[in-house]
């Protein structure tokens, strides 16, 4: 039977929990690619596992102390970025640093928590009611803001310089943009795991990328790439006894694997990036005003 997960209450917890999570994580995929910033989601992850050792470490719900780790990772960023620091330097050090407080807490605590696991690996069919409460919270927070800043976002994606000519507080939006990319992290961490959230954020924006269509109609193909991803994803795991976010990620792994042969059909499309052919298509009033002005 075709989806059978669904006839048990955890299934359908899961498959809610992964569609908030594959919408948002796809909503700003495309972003980050076009930025270049696609380890940065894998870094957050990182601090994000800290955060979440704190909250084991102190006895608090570990997924409200990685919010407040990777908002803290955000901000971290941008201020070593002041400091002249490289952006993917700047990624390494809270990588690194993440990754060592989360090990230095689990050390204190003297054994390894017996739900640790569970967040390094992912565990959507385990989830509960609190986590899909929280990531459904999470979730339109980062969509509602995504949305009301979606023309400045698109202008300082395509051409940051334009956005600064229009008079576009790039450094603010930039920052908001991290946070809510460290939010999203927390929201993939309980389904994927720590190791796996990066994958889910950026594979599907990467196989969309491949087929060369508007910016638009592009992210919408990322969001149709992760929701299905995560639907097949968790019937393999529920019909074979796989890991669930592995299975998720493979699926992605499948996508873009049929995007970039099809790309290869027709080379002619592939002579230019798509943040060249998108350039003309920012409609935003900001774009053509910061273009007059150049």
């Amino acid at each position: 039977m075709v989806f059978e997960f669904l006839m048990f209450k955890f299934g359908v917890r899961a498959l809610i929990g992964g569609l908030i999570v594959a919408v948002t994580c796809a909503s700003l995929g495309v972003f980050i690619v076009l930025r270049r910033l696609s380890l940065i989601a894998d870094g957050l992850g990182h601090v994000a596992f800290g955060g979440i050792a704190l909250g084991f470490w102190t006895g608090l719900y570990p997924l409200y102390t990685a919010v407040a780790s990777v908002i803290a990772g955000a901000l971290g960023i941008h201020a070593l970025g002041r400091l002249r620091v490289a952006s993917d330097a700047a990624i390494a050090i809270l990588f690194s640093g993440g990754l060592a407080i989360g090990i230095v807490l689990i050390s204190l605590a003297q054994s390894a928590p017996a739900d640790l696991l569970s967040y390094l690996f992912g565990t959507i069919l385990g989830i509960n009611d609190n986590d899909v409460y929280l990531a459904a919270g999470l979730g339109v927070i980062v969509l509602l803001v995504l949305w009301l800043l979606w023309k400045e976002w698109v202008a300082i994606t395509l051409d940051p310089d334009f956005a600064r000519v229009a008079g576009m507080p790039v450094t603010t939006l930039e920052v908001l943009f991290t946070v809510l990319v460290g939010l999203t992290v927390v929201v993939a961490t309980r389904l994927v795991g720590v190791l796996l959230v990066s994958s889910l954020m950026v594979i599907p924006a990467i196989a969309a990328i491949q087929l060369r269509q508007p910016f638009r109609r592009t992210v919408l193909v990322a969001l149709a790439f992760a929701i299905v991803s995560v639907i097949i994803g968790l019937q393999l795991s529920f019909s074979y006894n796989l890991a669930s976010g592995g299975a998720i990620v493979l699926v992605t792994i499948g996508f873009f694997i049929v995007t970039a042969s099809f790309a290869r059909l027709w080379p002619k499309r592939r002579q230019k990036l798509p943040v060249d052919d998108w350039k003309h298509q920012c409609t935003a009033p900001e774009c053509k005003g910061a273009e007059e002005h150049k």
